[in-house]
Parts: structure tokens; C-alpha cells; sequence
């Protein structure tokens, strides 16, 4: 089993920025990739970073230039930055791990953007 556990969420202003952190416990294999998504009230999850194992990132154009995803291997820590925020990111944001075709997410944490 693996569990994660995000923090960082709050509060921020339109054109604001936040940096959410989720910390990794548990059975960790040595290869695995990590991931943010978020879900606004009445809408699908949607992804908004990711990362390989080797530090390959992805995003969707949504959120590409304004977040940042990274990885702290020592900490088993992965991050987000997410810069200029609008009111339409909004919503809860996950991490997830996934390795081998199994993936786990933490519990969430809000993030509001708003004047």
C-alpha cells in the first residue's frame, strides 16, 4: 500500500500563486511516475502535471507556462507550482502515484481562487 498526503491548498488572488506539496509513505517501488489532477464541483477529473520517473514532465495546454511539477526522490515528495492563477483552476487537486499499472491518490486539497 501506498499513501499520499497533500498540503499547500488555500486561498489566492487572480494572478496569485500556490504550492501544493503531497508526501509519499508506504510501500514505495524504486520506479514510478506522479501526477496532479484536479476535479472542480460538477466536472471529470481532469490532469494537469505529471512526471516520470526520470523527470519527464507533461501538461495540458490548460495549464502549460503557468504550473510546474517536480519531484524530491530523497523526500519521496512531489510539488506543484502553479503560477497566474484564474478562478477557473479552482477545485480540489489530487497526487496520485501510479506504478505498474496500479495507481493510489491522496485525499485532496482545495484550492480557491478568487478576488
Amino acid at each position: 500500500q501506498v499513501q499520499l498526503a497533500e498540503s499547500g491548498g488555500g486561498l489566492a488572488q487572480p494572478g496569485g500563486s500556490l504550492r501544493l506539496s503531497c508526501t509519499i509513505s508506504g510501500s514505495i517501488l524504486s520506479i514510478y511516475a506522479l501526477g496532479w489532477y484536479r476535479q472542480a464541483p460538477g466536472k471529470q477529473r481532469e490532469l494537469v502535471a505529471a512526471i516520470t520517473n526520470d523527470g519527464l514532465t507533461n501538461y495540458p495546454e490548460s495549464v502549460k507556462g503557468r504550473f510546474a511539477i517536480s519531484r524530491d526522490n530523497s523526500k519521496n515528495t512531489v510539488y506543484l507550482q502553479m503560477n497566474s492563477l484564474k478562478p477557473e483552476d479552482t477545485a480540489v487537486y489530487y497526487c496520485t502515484y501510479e506504478a505498474y499499472g496500479t495507481e493510489y491518490r491522496g485525499k485532496g486539497t482545495l484550492v480557491t481562487v478568487s478576488s
